[in-house]
């Protein structure tokens, strides 16, 4: 049988700050933390799954469903040259474009299926009903992330355990399928609300949840649970980059933006340099300008350079502080 899932979601923050100490404490707390496959090889997720797996404790794990390869690729060749300034500042080469890749999609939901850890989302898109079919008879909860209730429809059509309906103001990319038309305006009552008006299917809603209020507030207006991903960026066993943590600490942190430049997609950073210089510009294509853009934040990490990073932040990000993951959960709850 499927277990019900906790009110508190340690959401999957990928690109380093989810790690498998951040998914254990958060699961020895009373919550559910969520590995984030993204970004990995299929052998280093499985490394994780059995790190959490073996510690005991409830978990997840979220999986990208692959994009479809961009359309404009003259736009994305613009945006490569506009780049090559940022490449020679930081002593990098600029790879060619890479319009493809699936992020191991198959191999992750093998990866998944056998693990069957309580709960699996998907963000980016929907995955085929056959593979969430798998998953719930291995004995997994699925979930699919949303954005509007538009997209709530095809979501809701491969018979998904939950909807995660994300907010406008959450940190990190947004799980839209319309990146032209989003500009991260709904907040986590706006988007709940949204999309309970369109099923009765549970729904875990996220976005800038910062305090125990918040959460309350969202669990009384009908959320099956509520998903904080910025306000454990400073967790002691969070993964987050030194460069990010001092930016998020800094007096200068003092808004959120929406931006394609470091990907392609839209996302909510911590406004930088590279923001200001290139969200205008920037082209629709992920994960295409996220390869693009790799080699230059990898530099400016190693230099701690946040200016060119992406500091992927909700519009919560001020009630962020350095404490061991137990000790935020109980402040939120």
């Amino acid at each position: 049988m499927r277990a019900p899932i906790p009110s508190l979601l340690v959401a999957p923050m990928a690109g380093g700050p989810s790690t498998p100490a951040l998914v254990i404490a958060a699961g020895r707390a009373g919550a559910l933390g969520l590995l984030a496959a993204g970004y990995k090889t299929p052998e280093a997720v499985e490394d994780e799954l059995r790190a959490v797996r073996s510690a005991g404790t409830g978990y997840g794990l979220n999986i990208f469903v692959p994009s479809r390869p961009p359309s404009d690729v003259a736009a994305l060749e613009r945006y490569r040259r506009l780049l090559q300034a940022e490449a020679d500042r930081y002593g990098v080469d600029l790879p060619p474009l890479r319009l493809r890749d699936d992020d191991h999609f198959d191999a992750k939901v093998d990866l998944a299926t056998a693990y069957a850890p309580p709960l699996v989302s998907f963000t980016f898109g929907v995955p085929d009903r056959n593979v969430v079919a798998a998953l719930q008879a291995a004995g997994s909860l699925v979930a699919v992330t949303v954005t509007s209730a538009a997209e709530a429809a095809p979501a809701l059509a491969v018979a998904p355990d939950l909807l995660i309906a994300q907010a406008g103001t959450a940190g990190g990319h947004a799980s839209t399928t319309a990146p032209a038309t989003y500009r991260g305006a709904t907040t986590a009552p706006e988007i709940l609300a949204a999309i309970r008006s369109v099923t009765d299917v549970p729904v875990i809603v996220a976005g800038g949840t910062g305090s125990a209020s918040d959460v309350r507030g969202l669990l009384s207006a009908g959320a099956a649970a509520v998903q904080a991903g910025t306000v454990f960026l400073l967790a002691e066993e969070a993964g987050t980059r030194p460069a990010q943590r001092a930016a998020m600490l800094s007096a200068g942190a003092h808004e959120t933006v929406v931006t394609r430049a470091f990907t392609g997609q839209p996302a909510r950073a911590l406004r930088n340099r590279f923001t200001d210089e290139y969200s205008a510009v920037a082209p629709i294509g992920y994960p295409a300008v996220h390869h693009l853009t790799a080699p230059i934040r990898a530099a400016a990490a190693d230099q701690g350079d946040a200016g060119a990073l992406n500091l992927w932040a909700g519009t919560g990000f001020a009630a962020a502080r350095p404490a061991p993951t137990a000790d935020i959960i109980q402040e939120l709850s």
